[in-house]
């Protein structure tokens, strides 16, 4: 098949194509509209911030979209803890790739003047996926501040739903505790879990096995690595009983209020303070860069960290890969007393958090047109499931499923270097929960097929609990009040300011708190909230209750 389209130079002058020297690929991965082609090839650079692996040179999915599309992708990708330098650079050299996929709460690159406003090209017609993708939420998906103009800039990553949601993982806040600490200890009953009670677990494995592979066991590892200092902060809300709100607690009245000078703070640390001066907690904590973080927890030597199950994926994925089943993580859900956790909530939209184009791509159509395609279905199963045939099959219902060779290699990094686009896929726009055949989005989304995929050890482990998924081990979530969550609510300087003034006084004084003497515990204490006493707390708390009046008018 052909059609007649204007390409576009390097220099992004206009050109004609010949209509005949356009050809589209025959099947559902091509682009019918003739904007991508294998005829008329196209570079496009990519921005991501992610840990994910780049491809492998010999990707084969990276071949699939040069053969049906003509697209050959230039990466750029940069781990979190480079991601504040990078995006500096970035607004000052003011040159930027074609797609920029940000995962910065902070939104620089959006109010630095990085993103084009997308509402326009969408109203063209020229992009129905990512239309319907975003038409029924996009005043949530849009930016509503005052440093550029208000509209839809970003596709966010994660959580837009399709029909049902279903998932065996979970990727929730936990209080994480390796499976082997629970097999030694008998498989003991999670329920009415308590600090002590967690900590009781870890202590008493690790003075029965004190080395892990030659490496000193590692209790608890505190997760306070640069942007990513809320695996050292959010703790004390969810002891409280609070689904996670950032640095806020949310009251029955919709009232915020920061946490981090209260009592439930203040409860967490001094555990905290009495573990480490135990040996409990790993002294290297606070030194360790995310990286390290996670090459910490690959080695299978830390049994217990706070944090969220996407967070620490790639470690998971190297111990899978090894076969060290037993190392990798279960998530509990401790609470102080009378309280009703609240660890799991349901799927939250990343607003601001995905694609968008640069206001400096010469080929914004192009650019927009490889979403609108990744979004398709066809390729969301490709993304997602793979090849048919090769990497999972369909009976004669239509229903998806894997061998155990599929799930096998699906487990093995290296293999998905050279089969799945694991950077790409982390900020491309997703046709989460189900397909139209009914299908679920990924394979560990697919009911029967997640209970397959797992080891005979993890196999082994659910029977002990009686559990067929990860996430029954956490709280049925309520319904998410209407205005959650807080922490992504978007914030003018003066209270980006104050939210920054009170990182800094979290980084500087917690890890003196959690590592210093339990006789200067209260001292320190008093240090801490001496210092968050001189920030004005009151602009960054107004700025959150007036986001949430917004939202519950709104939304």
């Amino acid at each position: 098949m052909s059609v007649g389209l204007v390409g576009c130079t390097s220099d992004g002058a206009a050109q004609q194509v010949d209509p005949k020297d356009v050809v589209i690929p025959a099947g559902d991965l091509a682009d019918q509209s003739g904007t991508l082609t294998p005829s008329n090839p196209t570079e496009i650079s990519v921005y991501i911030e992610t840990a994910e692996q780049a491809p492998a040179p010999d990707n084969k999915l990276t071949k699939l979209i040069k053969d049906q599309l003509g697209v050959t992708l230039k990466y750029d990708i940069v781990t979190p803890d480079n991601t504040d330098q990078k995006i500096g650079v970035m607004l000052a050299g003011g040159d930027y790739p074609d797609l920029i996929g940000t995962g910065d709460l902070k939104v620089r690159l959006l109010e630095g003047g990085a993103l084009q406003p997308l509402d326009d090209l969408l109203a063209t017609g020229d992009y129905p996926n990512l239309s319907e993708h975003v038409k029924d939420d996009i005043k949530k998906m849009s930016y509503s501040g005052s440093e550029v103009d208000p509209g839809l800039y970003i596709f966010p990553n994660y959580n837009r739903f399709y029909g049902e949601t279903t998932g065996g993982y979970y990727y929730g806040p936990a209080f994480w505790i390796q499976k082997r600490v629970l097999a030694d200890a008998g498989y003991p009953d999670l329920s009415n879990m308590t600090l002590d009670k967690y900590f009781q677990l870890i202590e008493d494995f690790k003075a029965k096995n004190p080395e892990t592979n030659g490496a000193p066991t590692v209790g608890f590892e505190v997760l306070a690595s640069v942007g990513r200092e809320w695996g050292m902060t959010n703790p004390p809300a969810l002891l409280a009983g609070s689904p996670n709100n950032g640095g806020v607690i949310v009251d029955e009245n919709n009232k915020a209020e920061i946490y981090a000078d209260k009592d439930v703070s203040k409860d967490f640390y001094k555990v905290l303070n009495e573990k480490y001066a135990d040996g409990l907690i790993d002294p290297e904590s606070f030194t360790l860069t995310y990286d390290q973080y996670q090459a910490k927890l690959a080695t299978g030597a830390v049994l217990g960290m706070h944090d969220q199950g996407w967070d620490f994926g790639t470690a998971t994925a190297a111990l899978q890969s090894a076969g060290e089943d037993e190392y990798t993580y279960v998530p509990l859900m401790p609470v102080y007393d009378g309280v009703e956790p609240w660890y799991q909530d349901r799927p939250v939209m990343n607003i601001q958090q995905g694609f968008g184009v640069s206001t400096t791509s010469k080929q914004p159509e192009k650019a927009l047109k490889f979403l609108d395609m990744m979004l398709s279905e066809p390729w969301q199963k490709v993304l997602s499931w793979g090849i048919e045939g090769e990497d999972y099959q369909v009976d004669e219902n239509g229903v998806f499923s894997r061998t155990d060779e599929q799930r096998t290699n699906a487990r093995d990094t290296t293999w998905k270097a050279s089969n799945k686009l694991m950077a790409l896929m982390s900020m491309l726009p997703k046709h989460e929960g189900q397909f139209s055949d009914g299908n679920a989005f990924g394979p560990d989304d697919q009911p029967g097929e997640y209970l397959s995929t797992l080891t005979e050890y993890d196999k082994n482990f659910m029977e002990k609990y009686d559990k067929q998924t990860w996430r029954e081990f956490m709280n049925t979530a309520p319904d998410n009040p209407k205005y959650y969550p807080a922490w992504n609510i978007q914030l003018d300087d003066d209270a980006n300011q104050v939210n920054q003034q009170l990182t800094d006084a979290n980084v500087q004084n917690l890890p003196k708190i959690i590592a210093g003497s339990p006789a200067d515990f209260e001292s320190n204490w008093k240090d801490y909230t001496d210092t968050i006493g001189k920030i004005d707390v009151k602009v960054y708390e107004d700025a959150i209750n007036a986001g949430i009046q917004e939202r519950l008018a709104n939304w």
